[in-house]
This record gives C-alpha cells, structure tokens and sequence, in this order.
C-alpha cells in the first residue's frame, strides 16, 4: 500500500509525505519545523518514521522547515547540485546532505527517484517522478512556467498527479501586485496557470491515473472552488470520473490517500 499525506500546498508553504514498503519520504518541508509536525499528525504520520527530506528548489515556501526537520530527527536532505550549493553559500545546509543531478534517476531505499528538470526561476529546480516498491509511479510539478517535453514525459502515465495550477490570467492582471511581479508569474521560468493545467490533463492521465491533485493555488490571484470545478469537469470530459481529484490548500493538510490493487481511498484529516 502507498499512503500519501498532503499537508498543504501554495506560496506560503508546501510539503506532502509519501509511504510506502516501509520507507517514508517528505517532499519539501516549506513549513516551521512545529507546523510540520503539528500536519503530519493529522494525516497519520510522524517525523520519526522519515527516511529523508527531498529538496524540489531553495525557495522559501519548499525549503522553511528542511534544515531544522533534517538536523532535529538525523535525516538527510536529497537536493540538486546546483540547490546545494546554493544553500551551502547561504550556511542553510543541515547536517546531513545528499546530492543528485538532475534527469539522474536514483534509489532512496526500496524508490526510484528520478528528479527531472523544471523551468522555474529558481537556481537549479526539479519535479519528481517517484516509484515506489509496488510499481506505484507519483509524478509531482508544483513550480513550473510551462509544460515542456522533458515534463510532460517525466510526468506522463503517473498512478498519482500533483500538478501546478497557480493562477487566473485575468486575476492576476487586476491584482495589486508589481507590474514585474506579474511578468515573472506569467514567464516561461514563473507558475502555471489555470488553462495551461486544465489542458496538460489530456497529455499527461492516462489508463492508470487514479489521484490527480491540483497544487500551488494562489490565494490571491485564483480561487479554490473554480479550479476544482474546472480540473473536475476536465476529467469528466475525458471520460475519467474514475480518477479522484482534489485541490491543494494553503491554509491546513488536505488529508491522507491511500493506493492499493489499482484503488484509491481518501483518509481524510484530523484536525
């Protein structure tokens, strides 16, 4: 069985754990070291059963909580060379560090990782696509300015899809935010918006989708119930009502999924 724990997702946060064959993984920790704990608990999951933190990129709102989790519970931080190095200029490393290139896949245990190459305006940034010891493929892309090839194939045939939709055009034009803000949003190195999400859903769910989860939402420049609305009504027009979907929120753990012989249950939180 693959458990999922989804604690939360957007511009002041993001971070889910991953479990499988006794081998438990956290995706970016963009949380206080306290509030990770304090998510993880309420999706059923403990900072002692970790094995390793992995780095997507150095911003703020994925890296807040990783050298505090890593130095606090002796766990190391998987995390691109070029992200590494970055944060070894900074003195934000913790103790223990692994380094990967990225499109190298690797093993972590009973996983392959293979973190893939991201256009974003980070230093050296990578999605994930992660197997696991049942064959489970979860393919995770939570800062991306657009859906290139090496992506799209990256992501593409995933049991689990944790996609970027970070904002409405039109909301993001009225907003109060700098012109140049703006531009770096909506750039080929910036955040994905709605349309561009909603579209990539025909290229990457195939047969074997069962969980796909909308991410990085900005609160500001989107709105909640219209992506789920829209990435609902996407699946359905694919014929795929079979395949659960949900969006990633900012402000609590969205809950715990749980994958077995090809089902996917919701779990729900405790909060």
């Amino acid at each position: 069985m693959v458990k999922i724990g989804v604690l939360g997702g957007g511009s002041s946060g993001n971070s889910m754990v991953i479990s499988s064959g006794g081998v438990t993984i956290a995706v970016d920790a963009g949380f206080s070291g306290k509030e990770l704990k304090k998510r993880m608990a309420a999706v059923g999951f403990s900072p002692e059963e970790l094995k390793a933190v992995l780095l997507t990129h150095e911003h703020g709102d994925h890296y807040l909580g990783c050298r505090v989790m890593c130095n606090n519970y002796s766990l190391p931080l998987y995390a691109s060379s070029g992200t590494v190095n970055y944060l070894r200029n900074n003195n934000k490393l913790p103790d223990k560090v692994v380094v990967f290139e990225r499109d190298n896949t690797f093993e972590l245990d009973d996983m392959l990782i293979h973190p893939f190459a991201v256009r974003h305006d980070a230093v050296d940034p990578v999605g994930f696509a992660i197997q696991t010891n049942d064959g489970t493929k979860i393919g995770i892309a939570t800062d991306l300015g657009m859906l290139d090839s090496n992506v799209e194939h990256s992501l593409r045939d995933s049991d689990v899809l944790v996609l970027e939709c970070n904002y409405c055009p039109e909301k993001l034009r009225c907003c109060d935010r700098p012109e140049r803000t703006k531009r770096r949003i909506a750039g080929r190195n910036g955040h994905l918006e709605n349309g561009d999400a909603v579209e990539a859903l025909d290229k990457l769910v195939t047969g074997r989708t069962r969980l796909v989860l909308f991410s990085h939402v900005s609160r500001e420049c989107n709105d909640y119930d219209f992506v789920r609305t829209i990435g609902r009504a996407k699946l359905d027009e694919m014929k795929r009502n079979d395949v659960m979907f949900d969006v990633i929120v900012q402000d609590r753990p969205l809950g715990r999924f749980e994958l077995a012989s090809g089902e996917c249950t919701f779990c729900g939180a405790e909060l």
